[in-house]
């Protein structure tokens, strides 16, 4: 089967001066991976690198704490569990490693609730260990199931080895994926996501404040972590709010942690005030036809699940293109309603969103003679 690609033409003509990039050429950054979309239209805002494999460094523990968070939601364990401290993880994220740590003692005991304070807040390598080894019995069978949990939530590349990011060749992951991680854990753990803007806390009589200076600004950023990596530069994950917007930005490949600050506060600056929504597709309005083989009728009306927004530049408008994919030809019956593909919103070669579209109404197996007329064409389609 062949994927077809449907110009929207009624669309194009509708829009043919609404001004429709969302990468204004006006704009950079000095990150060598970055991956910005808005939070309710979907809109990609500004991309770069955003598909290469790179050390998360700390941003692994975002996805530590989603398992962890899953393994709570599924009552696994609860807030009071207590896991005790390995050396391993004394020696590895504790007081003796020199790395973020919430000074956890060999041997102790802690709460599972301490534990996730000491991640979320002050990105603690002891803490992240401790509960990986509390879960699954050993930081490798917990690296093992963060990536088996990527691969659920739609992250194909992102590989861990263990559970802090800590230096080692097979840690990998993409800017797209930290952006669909941290999205999905203020969406699906909105209770946990909130310790991520906590400003400090306190455990054993030690004060720790929140490691992420970006919450410190008072800029908007309610989340989530910083990371570094030898030979790769600085991370940052954020997720911002201001007004009714919210923002994601997953940025890599900063030359310091002065950078960092600096180009986190342009680009979510720049990501509220340089747009405007529009809408494309009113709930229920046709977006194009598909055609269907092998039925009483040969094409489909096409509509998205409600309404299509995405946002625009206020300044530098560019034209928006529409094309919608879906497996030619579409075999008869086809129920109403059905799923059968996308539509897909571009500037030039940069995807700004896609929407799955369903079929408005239903469409019967035709006669034999005109499914004899649809073999035909599709023969010669094929041929040609």
């Amino acid at each position: 089967m062949r994927m077809k690609w449907l110009a929207v033409a009624g669309l194009l003509a509708a829009i043919v001066s609404a001004e429709a990039v969302a990468q204004t050429p006006t704009f950079d950054t000095k990150a060598k991976q970055i991956y910005l979309v808005d939070s309710e239209t979907g809109t990609v805002l500004f991309s770069r690198g955003e598909n290469e494999a790179v050390p998360p460094a700390s941003l692994a523990k975002l996805m530590a704490m989603e398992v962890v968070f899953e393994a709570l939601d599924k009552g696994e364990l609860t807030p009071e569990t207590t896991f005790e401290v390995s050396e391993h993880a004394w020696r590895t994220g504790g007081a003796p490693s020199g790395t973020a740590t919430m000074f956890a003692a060999i041997k102790s005991r802690i709460r599972v609730a301490d534990l996730i304070q000491g991640v979320t807040v002050q990105q603690a390598n002891d803490a992240c260990i401790i509960l990986g080894e509390g879960l699954t019995g050993s930081e490798t069978a917990f690296a093992g199931r963060m990536t088996a949990r990527a691969r659920e939530l739609g992250m194909p590349t992102a590989t861990f080895k263990n559970a802090t990011g800590l230096p080692d060749p097979g840690n990998r992951v993409t800017m797209r994926e930290v952006a669909t991680l941290i999205r999905h854990l203020r969406e699906a753990h909105p209770d946990f996501y909130r310790l991520y803007s906590q400003p400090e806390f306190e455990w054993n009589k030690i004060l720790q404040r929140n490691r992420n200076p970006l919450i410190a600004a008072s800029i908007g950023v309610d989340g989530l972590a910083t990371g570094f990596a030898e030979g790769f530069g600085f991370s940052v994950a954020a997720s911002m709010q201001r007004g009714d917007r919210r923002v994601y930005l997953a940025m890599g490949g900063l030359a310091s942690e002065k950078e960092r600050i600096e180009e986190s506060r342009r680009v979510l600056d720049w990501a509220m005030t340089a747009f405007e929504k529009r809408r494309i597709f009113a709930d229920g309005e046709t977006v194009g036809e598909a055609s269907v083989y092998g039925g009483a009728a040969s094409r489909v009306a096409l509509v998205a699940s409600g309404p299509v927004d995405v946002l625009l530049p206020v300044n530098n408008p560019e034209r928006l293109t529409a094309r919608i994919v879906y497996k030619w030809p579409l075999r008869a019956p086809v129920a109403a309603g059905q799923e059968v593909g996308v539509v897909k919103l571009w500037n030039g070669d940069k995807l700004l969103r896609e929407v799955p579209v369903r079929t408005v109404n239903a469409v019967e197996t035709g006669t034999l003679t005109s499914r004899a007329l649809d073999a035909l064409q599709e023969l010669l389609f094929f041929w040609l």
